[in-house]
């Protein structure tokens, strides 16, 4: 089968389930696709993006974090792109497209200039000098798969659950390579939902934005200059209820810490 017809086909059916609000079968939707034609699906989705009048501001890395894996079942990373459709700030409300959303808090970063590993090995130094501003950010996915119920080529077709990500404040770090000593909580008001640190992701999340520059330099791709890439949450998911609000609280040995929220109407 020619897999880019296929490919089209299963990206028109998960656009139209994300634009009415709805949820599929990721089995009876798209059987099991290899990963090649899971990203092929994946480009096919961006372009309706994009045709959408959406337009590319970044990139989101999924499961960096043992956490995240084995909430999910899923052995390794992979990843999406985000769109300026996608962002929010701190405080706003979800997009009512978004029926089961879950939250994630992560460290994002900012590009100053692009990053590109085609030309030159990239390693945490060289995203480091590339970086702007690292940023507490909460991920709120959504799949389009009934109840989360995927495997990992199924959620890379669907761009990695991506549904929207809440840009909070700027952290106030002054050594970027000091990231993965920051704790993260993520609460409800009331309780703790989770807790962890910058280096659950990848081990550090300048080493997740590099792994992610190796990746797109091997498609042809390049990080841009102004990309947002959120590296991968480091708690457990939580869902997001209707009338709720969460939180996520960002710190660095007790000098600072900065907080993120998100609302669903």
């Amino acid at each position: 089968m020619n897999p880019a017809p296929d490919a089209a086909r299963c990206a028109d059916l998960i656009w139209a389930a994300r634009l009415a609000g709805h949820t599929l079968d990721a089995e009876a939707t798209l059987g099991t696709p290899d990963l090649t034609t899971a990203y092929a699906i994946q480009r096919a989705l961006l372009a309706l993006r994009l045709a959408a009048g959406e337009r590319v501001v970044g990139w989101k890395l999924g499961y960096t974090s043992e956490v995240m894996r084995r909430q999910m079942g899923i052995d390794r990373p992979n990843i999406g792109p985000l769109t300026d459709w996608m962002l929010l700030g701190s405080g706003d409300a979800v997009n009512d497209r978004l029926v089961q959303p879950r939250v994630e808090p992560e460290i994002g970063l900012r590009l100053k200039t692009a990053l590109d590993a085609r030309h030159a090995p990239v390693d945490r130094h060289s995203v480091a000098a590339a970086v702007e501003g690292a940023y507490a950010c909460l991920e709120v996915v959504h799949s389009t798969w009934t109840g989360y119920r995927f495997n990992l080529e199924q959620n890379t077709a669907d761009n990695s659950s991506a549904g929207q990500v809440v840009i909070g404040p700027r952290l106030p770090v002054t050594d970027l390579m000091a990231l993965d000593t920051v704790t993260v909580g993520l609460s409800d008001g009331d309780h703790t939902l989770g807790q962890g640190v910058g280096s659950d992701a990848d081990g550090h999340p300048l080493d997740a934005v590099a792994r992610l520059a190796r990746e797109l330099a091997a498609n042809g791709q390049r990080l841009e200059a102004g990309d947002w890439v959120i590296t991968g949450g480091l708690t457990a998911a939580c869902a997001l209820e209707a009338g709720g609000r969460l939180s996520g609280v960002f710190s660095a040995g007790g000098e600072w810490s900065v907080e993120v929220s998100v609302l669903r109407r």
